[in-house]
């Protein structure tokens, strides 16, 4: 199997400073797929944390800036790149310096990033990793996360729309407990922010629906041996959106979260929301709930999701995301992880995998072998 001529968006170096167990990486890259093998330990899935902070947020962990800092190090952390994009390489550093607490630091060819959405403006990040095998077994919120990041990659006010709704949900809620406390909660604070959540709350479910939609059609045919999938959005505002425009679907809610401020108070909670919402993966082929589908056929369902994003991405960006994926050929048999490296080739992207076995690649073929 060949490479892609010139993989876009892709990494030509990597550089790492006091990032977990790394003292100091210097890595130059080239290729649609570089394979990184190595015993349990060694770093390798440390690294591919390190490149999912080349998206917004908290990295595919979802630490504290400050966990991550290397132990027994002079406190803090850097990363630094050389990404070739389609319109031209450009260097992106991001970090955090201790004097800043918990904010991340991103410089964009030696200039400092207005906020992270500018990475959002740049690439799109997908991943894989262990932890996610269970996301069909536990709560909603995993699975609602999973697709947030699929829906951001088309759509970048998704993020803001999401921080939004969580701040008014949050201060909602004390006001709420306030009250229950003998305190009077302001009526028109209250308003504004039910205001804020309807507004938002409506635009994060439409935006879910639209894009599990759009990712439904991608991938109901399957992705080569990867199952093919039905998918669907299940919540208040999402129901409602099936049979009533944005406008009257945010007003209900508006007055939905006015009527059931006694019943949130006494929760503790907001008992009514997209954040309540869950994302229904079914096996086409089994006529079965993902969650029912063995562990084998778990991750093959995950899999052709990420395919099936990553070829929409492509197709609306111009540009395929860049892929992470943390041991995930040691669970497929040998025609599925042929039938993985020709989708990553094909898409014409660069793609990480990790495994601790080298001859779990062979048929990634020319992919970058580096052995930590």
């Amino acid at each position: 199997m060949s490479l892609t001529p010139h993989p876009l968006p892709a990494l030509s170096r990597v550089r790492l400073q006091n990032f977990r167990s790394h003292a100091a990486l210097d890595l130059p890259v080239s290729g649609a797929c570089v394979i990184l093998t190595g015993d349990n330990g060694v770093g390798k899935t440390n690294l591919l944390e390190a490149l999912s902070f080349l998206a917004p947020g908290r990295g595919f962990r979802r630490a504290s800036l400050s966990d991550i800092d290397r132990q027994g190090g002079p406190g803090g952390w850097s990363m630094q790149v050389d990404l070739d994009l389609p319109h031209g390489p450009i260097s992106l550093a991001t970090g955090r310096v201790p004097a800043q607490g918990e904010r991340r630091q991103i410089r964009i060819d030696g200039e400092p990033a207005k906020s992270q959405s500018a990475l959002s403006d740049l690439l799109v990040v997908g991943w894989l990793t262990p932890v996610m095998d269970r996301l069909f077994q536990e709560g909603a919120s995993g699975r609602r996360r999973f697709l947030d990041r699929m829906v951001h990659g088309f759509l970048p006010d998704h993020l803001q729309h999401l921080s939004r709704y969580e701040a008014a949900q949050r201060d909602r809620l004390k006001l709420l407990r306030d009250g229950e406390d003998g305190k009077r909660p302001d009526p028109h604070w209250l308003t504004a922010l039910e205001e804020t959540m309807a507004r938002d709350g409506t635009a994060i479910a439409a935006a879910r629906r639209d894009i599990s939609q759009r990712l439904g059609l991608a991938v109901a045919a399957g992705v080569g041996p990867f199952p093919a999938a039905d998918l669907a959005v299940t919540g208040l505002l999402e129901t409602a959106l099936a049979d009533a425009p944005a406008l009257a679907v945010e007003e209900d809610f508006r007055r939905t979260l006015r009527q059931i401020r006694p019943r949130d108070a006494a929760a503790g909670t907001t008992t009514e929301g997209p954040h309540r919402s869950d994302w229904q993966i079914v096996h086409r082929g089994k006529h079965m709930p993902a969650a029912l589908c063995s562990t084998g056929e778990q991750k093959a369902l995950l899999i052709a999701l990420l395919l099936a994003n990553a070829r929409l991405i492509r197709s609306a960006r111009g540009a395929p995301p860049l892929l992470l994926l943390d041991e995930v050929a040691a669970h497929l048999d040998p025609s599925k992880r042929e039938a993985l490296a020709e989708e990553l080739f094909s898409l014409g992207g660069q793609s990480w995998l990790t495994g601790t076995e080298p001859g779990l690649f062979e048929a990634f073929g020319d992919g970058m072998r580096v052995a930590l």
